[in-house]
């Protein structure tokens, strides 16, 4: 046991955790102001249930004792013999730290995929499917890469050091298939669908950014040469990214965007996750450079796909996903790990076999899952409900109050219906004017009475 390596650890695992709020107000700002809360909660709600998935079954599933290279054994049902001894998999930290860093991937995950049904799902339908999809997909992946399944180091011999095909390409396949299953969003793609609060999506990508080292210099279990060599990478992939996206952005469209810059070194960080721990810095350059030039292409081809991944989940996690899984292969050296392997030919088969499993797997599993969902408590919004905005429909809130309504003992401003909302909008408008000529009227006086 290392006291030092145990600390590391834990603090990567609050790091973790923190990007999942990150991730609320990166998705939050990118959606319509009528739909910032509904959209925000697929990730704070993915905090709560997968954790309590996680522990019963979702752990033990994904790394209890290995049955048939496929899945964990129930050993650990409920962190059954989960504590203060070390793992296996992780020899020099408590095994519930190690779980619970665990946990935090597990964490994230299905709610990357909700970038890709923004603004048009039902809660309680979005729940029954992050608790399925955790369980059924997510846990499985990992067993099969990380675990000691068939994709990882016993079997094909794949290497992700931080979650390239177990998060990334999961998550990416899986929104791809919820995107077309769930279809456009009404007025799609004619309509105002524009970024309501910019800033909003950069902090949340700041916010990513800043624990990102900690998914993947944590994956190095051990406060070491190892994590900081992923410290590094992590950072050059993002920055590298965010040029390569900001450039061709500046070519296509005439403007370098702020939410471009954002989005970009997201891709980055998606792109350096399986390598992190595997390649040098220059290489990490390469990668990020890669993933922003090919992200940005993704993201512009789906105009002419012509299906609505809302805040771009497939285009910069599937893609992001697969550049790094495959190019890691490419860039991969035993002097920075010698438990990874060099680069080679035979090696970016094996990665593009993981990935492509990965993919096939994710894909038709979420949309079985999806249709099960669907049939029982109901998936997406009426037209009607999507027009009001999940907010309201859902959560019986809004994001931005300015002035209450009514004071009237015992009834709320959010009961208000679309004609009063209407009836408000104008009297805010008129008041905001009559404030305006009023101040107009004061300075002609005061003008006046300096002339006088």
């Amino acid at each position: 046991m290392d006291t030092g390596d145990t600390a590391w650890v834990l603090t990567a695992t609050a790091l973790v955790l923190f990007m999942t709020p990150g991730l609320a107000l990166f998705y939050g700002g990118l959606v319509r102001s009528k739909n910032v809360l509904g959209t925000m909660m697929h990730s704070i709600a993915a905090i709560g249930l997968v954790s309590i998935l996680w522990v019963l079954i979702g752990y033990t599933l994904a790394f209890g004792p290995d049955i048939g290279l496929v899945i964990g054994g129930l050993d650990h049902i409920g962190f059954a013999g989960v504590g203060a001894e070390p793992s296996p998999l992780a020899p020099t930290i408590p095994h519930s730290t190690f779980a619970m860093f665990q946990m935090m991937f597990a964490v994230i995950t299905p709610a990357l995929i909700a970038g890709a049904f923004a603004e048009r799902v039902r809660f309680r339908g979005y729940l029954l499917f992050v608790a399925i999809w955790s369980i059924a997909v997510y846990a499985p992946l990992a067993h099969w890469v990380w675990g000691g399944g068939f994709l990882g180091a016993a079997g094909l011999g794949a290497i992700d050091f931080a979650g390239g095909t177990v998060v990334h390409i999961s998550a990416g396949a899986s929104a791809l298939a919820a995107a077309l299953y769930v279809g456009k969003r009404t007025g799609y793609p004619g309509g105002m669908f524009v970024p309501h609060n910019v800033p909003m999506v950069i902090l949340g990508a700041s916010i990513l950014w800043f624990g990102w080292f900690g998914f993947n210099a944590g994956s190095a279990l051990a406060a070491g040469g190892l994590a900081s060599s992923a410290f590094v990478a992590t950072h050059l992939g993002a920055a590298a990214a965010m040029i390569g996206w900001l450039i061709p952005e500046r070519i296509r469209h005439g403007k370098a965007t702020t939410v471009g810059g954002a989005t970009g070194a997201v891709a980055g960080l998606v792109a350096i996750t399986p390598a992190s721990g595997y390649v040098g810095p220059l290489a990490a350059i390469a990668i990020g450079l890669a993933a922003g030039i090919v992200c940005f292409l993704a993201v512009e081809l789906k105009q002419r796909l012509r299906y609505d991944d809302s805040l771009d989940a497939v285009g910069v996690h599937l893609v992001g996903g697969l550049v790094g899984a495959l190019l890691t292969g490419v860039f991969a050296s035993l002097a920075i790990n010698p438990a990874g392997a060099d680069a080679s030919l035979a090696q970016v088969g094996r990665q593009a076999a993981a990935a492509g499993v990965t993919l096939v797997f994710a894909f038709v599993a979420t949309l079985v899952i999806l249709k099960f969902v669907d049939r029982t408590v109901g998936f997406r919004a009426s037209e009607d409900e999507e027009e009001t905005g999940v907010d309201l429909i859902e959560h019986g809130e809004l994001a931005y109050v300015f002035r209450e309504r009514d004071r009237t003992p015992g009834r709320a401003p959010l009961d208000l219906g679309e004609a009063e909302l209407a009836v408000l909008r104008e009297q805010l408008v008129l008041e905001a004017t009559a404030r305006v000529m009023e101040s107009m009227r004061t300075d002609v006086e005061e003008q006046e009475s300096a002339l006088d």
